[in-house]
Order: C-alpha cells, then sequence, then structure tokens
C-alpha cells in the first residue's frame, strides 16, 4: 500500500501552503481538475491575496484569540516577500487590498513551485471517500487507485461555499468522525435578500456605513434587484443573524443635520421629496421619500423636524429576509472548533497527526484579502509543525 509521510487534502489555498512547508514526500489531493481554483477566481481573476493592515482584530471566532499565533509568526509582510521574491507585481487597490497587476494565477504557480521545491507532488480529479486510523497511521481510500497510508493527515478542504466550485462539508464530517466538534456554520461575506423590495432600483450604488450586531462599515453599498451587497454589506453579512435588523447610515462621515440646514437655506422653496436627489442617487429619492413620509417645502420644515430627518439619514433600519446563501457567499463562518486544536501547529488535541487548516476551522476573516492570510498563515504554521516533526533526527 503506498505510503506518504504527510497527506494533505485540498489543494487550494492553504492546503498548497502547507505542502510548501511540510517536507519531501508530502501528498496533495483534491477532487478538482485544477489546483486553486477560488485563488484562480478572486479579486476578480486579479486575487486579493493579502491586506496590510492584518491583525487578529479583522477575524470572526468563537475564540478571538486563537488565530493569534499563526498571524503573528507568518504575516502578511512574509507573504508579500515571497510574491516580491517570485517578481510578481502587484498593487494596492484600497484599503491595504493587495491584488496581482496581471492574474490570480501567478500566484497559483507561485505556489505550485514552491510546493515542488519542497519535494511534495499533487493529485487531481481524485476523491477521498474513506478515512480511518489504525492506531498507528492513517488510511485513505480514494475515488480511484490504490488506497493509500500516512502519518500525518492535514485537512485543507474548506468550507460550503461556492458549492458549484465543488465545496462539501467534507472537513466538518472527517473532524465529527474524529470527536472533534464542529461550530455551526453559516454563509459569510454574502448579499442580503430583501424579496422584491429593491427589484426597481437595482445597480444603484452609494458610499454608506452598515451595522450589524455592533461592528460597522464604511464602504459601498448596492442595490440589486434581490436586495442589497456591496462591500459594506457583505462585510456586515459576517455579523447578521436571521430575523435581525441591519442599521444603515446613508450619508456617513458628515453633519447631515447641517447639510439640510443648508439645503433649506438654499432651496427652502422646493419640494421636500425633490430634496433628496440632492444629497441621494436620483432614482432612490421617491422610495425614501414615501418612506419618510416627505411632503411640502424644505422651508416648512423646522429643526427639530431636521434632526429627525437627519437621524432617519443616519439610522435607516431594515430587516433581511435571508440571504444569498452558499451559492455565492465569499466564506463559510464557523467550522471546526478552535478549542480542539493547538493554536501553534493546528493539530487535533486529542487526534495526533490530524491537522486542520483554512475555511474549516472557526476562523473567518474580513473581506479584502484577510480570509487568504489566514490560509497562508495556518497553512504556514501546520506545514512547519510537520516539517519539524518528522525531520531526521
Amino acid at each position: 500500500m503506498p505510503h506518504h509521510p504527510t497527506i494533505i487534502i485540498g489543494a487550494g489555498a492553504a492546503g498548497l501552503m502547507c505542502a510548501a512547508h511540510a517536507g519531501p514526500g508530502t501528498l496533495v489531493i483534491d477532487h478538482a481538475k485544477a489546483a486553486g481554483e477560488k485563488i484562480r477566481i478572486s479579486g476578480g481573476g486579479r486575487c486579493n491575496f493579502t491586506n496590510m493592515y492584518a491583525g487578529p482584530e479583522n477575524f470572526i471566532s468563537g475564540n478571538p484569540h486563537f488565530a493569534k499565533s499563526a498571524l503573528a509568526r507568518y504575516t502578511q509582510w512574509d507573504f508579500i516577500d515571497l510574491v516580491a521574491r517570485h517578481g510578481i507585481p502587484y498593487h494596492e487597490k484600497t484599503l491595504g487590498q493587495l491584488f496581482c497587476d496581471t492574474s490570480a494565477k501567478d500566484i497559483i504557480a507561485m505556489l505550485l513551485d514552491e510546493m515542488a521545491k519542497a519535494g511534495a507532488t499533487l493529485r487531481l480529479q481524485t476523491s477521498v471517500t474513506e478515512v480511518y486510523h489504525d492506531g498507528n497511521q492513517y488510511h485513505l481510500t480514494l475515488s480511484e487507485g490504490a488506497p493509500l497510508t500516512c502519518d500525518q493527515l492535514v485537512i485543507a478542504s474548506g468550507g460550503k461555499s461556492i458549492p458549484k466550485m465543488g465545496a462539501t462539508g467534507f472537513g466538518y464530517q472527517i473532524a465529527s468522525q474524529f470527536g472533534l466538534p464542529v461550530t455551526e456554520t453559516r454563509p459569510g461575506l454574502v448579499p442580503l435578500t430583501f424579496g422584491d423590495t429593491f427589484k426597481a432600483y437595482s445597480g444603484v450604488s452609494l458610499p454608506a456605513r452598515v451595522t450589524a450586531n455592533g461592528p460597522g462599515f464604511d464602504e459601498a453599498l448596492l442595490f440589486t434587484h434581490r436586495g442589497l451587497s456591496g462591500p459594506a454589506i457583505l462585510q456586515a453579512s459576517s455579523y447578521w443573524h436571521e430575523g435581525e435588523d441591519i442599521s444603515i447610515n446613508l450619508l456617513p462621515n458628515q453633519d447631515v443635520f447641517q447639510t439640510l440646514r443648508d439645503l433649506r437655506a438654499r432651496a427652502g422653496a422646493k419640494n421636500a421629496s425633490t430634496m433628496l436627489a440632492e444629497v441621494l442617487p436620483s432614482r432612490l429619492a421617491p422610495y425614501f421619500a414615501e418612506q419618510w413620509g416627505l411632503t411640502g417645502n424644505l422651508a416648512d420644515y423646522s429643526d427639530v423636524r431636521l434632526r429627525e430627518l437627519a437621524e432617519q439619514f443616519q439610522n435607516w433600519t431594515v430587516r433581511p429576509t435571508g440571504s444569498e446563501g452558499y451559492r455565492t457567499a465569499e466564506v463559510t463562518l464557523g467550522g471546526v472548533d478552535t478549542d480542539a486544536l493547538n493554536a501553534r501547529t493546528m493539530e487535533a488535541k486529542a487526534q495526533p497527526g490530524l491537522y486542520f487548516i483554512g475555511e474549516v476551522v472557526d476562523v473567518t476573516g474580513w473581506l479584502g484579502g484577510f480570509n487568504f492570510q489566514w490560509a497562508w498563515s495556518s497553512g504556514w504554521a501546520a506545514g512547519t509543525a510537520i516539517a519539524e516533526l518528522t525531520k531526521p533526527k
């Protein structure tokens, strides 16, 4: 029976990174036709491969301290240095987000090159159908070919997001099989739905601050035929739970009351509903005029009424009917409970030789390159730990 010192299930960002450090003889297995498919499509094909401001505060987890070790020992600057060494040109788009100048395929090629130099190999279009441990080593039954054995088994199979690319709950099944708890999973970084409420305004966007369960995000808000999207909504969606409201500031970073007073002084004869088009996209003005009951001329509005209106601009509260789900979610929230893992090595505490890295773990980053950084950091942590464990004495 063919044996490998280490087998990694999943040829995504975390799996490839781990393979580049885990030592010679490592095998990466994936059911896909090509490695790094999520890398390839990310960032519009340019791959937002990390964020210059990545830190533990940019991640959601049942244990907010868990990610600190890996993120501190393999930082965004380490990955940026790797990208630079491979001569890959990149640029900052906004808010510290780094993208390839040419193609996301450059990142995949870099990882495959690093993996090959480390003596690791890749096997694609192969599914793992069964895993068990005989007390000595792990046994893997495959969809094709002879079964395999290994001493170290790394689960880098990702979460449930974007199932059309082959995402499954495989990693959670393996965790449960070996007695590791799995926290509740749900779609993250996902558009929110509102039925047909905003269908007529599809395509309208504006800068906004969107708040859900505390954290607020200042970025673009986009109206769609199904609801609301854009970076601000995607960010807030990771904190939102079904049945809750979100709060939207339609005019962030300005004194809205003073803006309205200035409009009253300058154009008091205008209808109050017409005034909305002065501060919001014109297509949205009729909707909010109706929602907020705006009638009469702006000159007739007292300071008290203007303050009330300013509050409505800055705290527009709406309740989504749901989200677009895993179909369009960029990440999966929740996953393998971090209490069951060693934060330094990513190894299961109660199952020696079994590691979980990347999205399958209950660590989820914000939009903007943070989830890739978690993949790099957690993959590096597991890979270097395995290399240390398996190097010749």
